[in-house]
Formats: C-alpha cells, sequence, structure tokens
C-alpha cells in the first residue's frame, strides 16, 4: 500500500501540503490541490485516519470493520449486525459499519472501510447471495457473513437453507400432512434453490409421491410476492383449498397467503396450515394464528464470523450454521 512519502514524491510536495489536501483541502491553491489528489489515484494511496485517532498512544486498540451491502438497511438483519458488534465489545474489539448503498458506491464504501486499517474485516448482506469481493480486500483478514463467492475461496458463515426446509417438511409430513403446495423464493438465489432442495429431500425420503408435490417460484424483484394471490384463487376453487398445507418461501410470502385464505373464509390451521420461514423479527408472534416458521440462524452467523477473525480460525471453506423449526399455531 502506498505511503503518503510517496504520495509527497510524486505530487513534488512536502508531506505538510499531502496532508493538508487531505484534511484542509481549502487551504491549498486549486493547481496544487489537483497535482496531490492525481498522485493519490495513481498511486491508489488511502488515508491511514486510524493512526491520526491513536497518535500519541502507544498501544492499538484491536478493530473491527464491517462491510455491509444492503444489511443495515432492512428489520430482517438487525441481529447480525448487532450480533458482531455485542460480540467484537465481548471480547475487547472495537467495531464500525460502513454501508454499501448501491453497486456504484462500492468503490468509496472500501476506501473508506481500509481508512481505518481495520484489523478484521466482515462482508455482510442482507438475504444469502453471491457477491463480487473487491480486489482490494482479497488479502486482508476477511470473512462473509450470510454471502458467498464464486470467484474466492473465503471463510464464509452462511445459513443451512437446505437443511432448515429439509427438517420443517419432515415435522409436516410427520404431521400427517399430504397435499402441500409451496411457493419458495426464486431459483435464482441460494436460498430459493436450497430450501426446494431440502422440502424434495425429506419428501423422497418418507417415500412419497413426487406428483403430490406442488412447487412453484416467485419471480424475481418484490413486485411479485403479489404473485401469491393468484396461486391461491388457483387453487382455492369455489373458496375451498385444494392443499392442505401451505410451505411459503418466506414470512411475507405467509404474511398475503393469510390474508387471501381467511378473507375466503378457510380457516389456519384447521382447513390449511401454512409455513414461513426466516422468522422475521418481532412478526410471528402477530400472525393471527401465529406463524410456525424458520428461525434464520443471523445472531448465530454474526458471532461466529466475529470469532474467526479473533481467534485466527484457518480459512475452512464457507460453513453452514443450522436454521431450526419454530412450531406455533399455523399447523
Amino acid at each position: 500500500m502506498a505511503s503518503l512519502k510517496e504520495v509527497a514524491q510524486l505530487a513534488a510536495v512536502s508531506l505538510m501540503t499531502v496532508s493538508r489536501a487531505i484534511n484542509e483541502p481549502q487551504r491549498l491553491k486549486p493547481e496544487t490541490l489537483a497535482r496531490v489528489q492525481t498522485a493519490i489515484s495513481a498511486l491508489n494511496y488511502v488515508p491511514d485516519f486510524s493512526a491520526r485517532k491513536m497518535r500519541g498512544r502507544s498501544t492499538k486498540a484491536s478493530t473491527l470493520g464491517v462491510l455491509a451491502l444492503d444489511t443495515a438497511t432492512t428489520p430482517f438483519s438487525v441481529e447480525l449486525l448487532l450480533s458482531i458488534e455485542l460480540t467484537a465489545r465481548e471480547f475487547g474489539w472495537s467495531s464500525f459499519l460502513v454501508n454499501i448503498t448501491s453497486q456504484e458506491d462500492g468503490e468509496r464504501a472500501v476506501s473508506q472501510l481500509l481508512s481505518q486499517r481495520p484489523d478484521g474485516i466482515i462482508f455482510t448482506t442482507m438475504g444469502l447471495r453471491e457477491v463480487l469481493i473487491p480486489d482490494r480486500l482479497l488479502e486482508k483478514n476477511l470473512v462473509l457473513a450470510n454471502c458467498l463467492s464464486r470467484e474466492h475461496t473465503l471463510p464464509g458463515y452462511i445459513p443451512d437453507d437446505f437443511d432448515g426446509q429439509y427438517q420443517a417438511m419432515k415435522a409436516l409430513i410427520q404431521k400427517g400432512y399430504r397435499r402441500p403446495l409451496c411457493f419458495y423464493l426464486p431459483d435464482s438465489i441460494p436460498a430459493g434453490i436450497c430450501r426446494r432442495a431440502g422440502a424434495e429431500a425429506a419428501w423422497q425420503e418418507a417415500g412419497l409421491s413426487a406428483g403430490e408435490l406442488r412447487q412453484f417460484h416467485m419471480a424475481s424483484g418484490d413486485e411479485h410476492y403479489r404473485d401469491v394471490v393468484a396461486l391461491l384463487n388457483e387453487f382455492t376453487p369455489h373458496d375451498k383449498a385444494d392443499f392442505d398445507v401451505l410451505v411459503c418461501g418466506n414470512d411475507r410470502i405467509a404474511f398475503l397467503a393469510y390474508q387471501v385464505l381467511l378473507a375466503k373464509g378457510i380457516s389456519i390451521p384447521q382447513q390449511v396450515a401454512v409455513l414461513g420461514y426466516d422468522n422475521m423479527v418481532g412478526i410471528g408472534d402477530l400472525f393471527q394464528p401465529p406463524l410456525t416458521t424458520v428461525q434464520l440462524p443471523h445472531r448465530e452467523i454474526g458471532r461466529e464470523a466475529v470469532l474467526h477473525l479473533i481467534e485466527k480460525r484457518p480459512n475452512s471453506g464457507v460453513i453452514q450454521i443450522s436454521s431450526p423449526l419454530l412450531e406455533r399455531a399455523s399447523l
């Protein structure tokens, strides 16, 4: 990584001038500022703000940086970020969060994060997905949380979506349900693929007919959540359900399903049972009746990612965290 001295040499100015260009650019002549900024860009120099904070101290507290893609903008992953902060604090580390607000915002966010010289970095997303890891992070002490990298073998912690849906379907079968209607997340994302595979594995293991397992995927995009309305209308002719349990790709789908089914006079779970997925924070118990769902292990993912960095665990690739079934009154 380039130094302040190298920037000064390339721009043919003093170290003080480079420092002013970074901290007090208004004090420099426009042509001098432009020369320094050109040198900074050419050398890909990242200012070390952590050194400024720690100046005059003999020791530096270990710091954890969190690079969050969409995570902090949604209520679904609050537990993940809170778990990261609390676990870091438990072991005497400080932590800070940098949000990526768009694909175009990535380079700015990475520079901001690296300027703090963190001792460890967690890259996290809202919703399990494949991500492109910026090249500048690849040689850092990096771990992924709730995301995957196709191009690089990196340590990461993700929910076990296959086993979560597998165990949930086994529970449905044990309770006697034999005519499920499944409406999964899009098959373009890992969760949609893994959850369907888990349901199919449990169904086949029970020796049940594949033809009785009716399965659909919603299309990509939030606007397609309402597609569940048309699906339920198709399978509830004359307001009588042609299925005994609705397996929902997540709790948002279950929320819409409740409205449609109850409006048709179809009682839950007496006529149709409903299974969700995710356990949206503070929502499941507010369904009437309370929604049976699968718990995404955001808290555990956050904690394990932090411990991976603090304990300097070896790169073990992707590690899946159990997603338990939470039984409530909708079954």
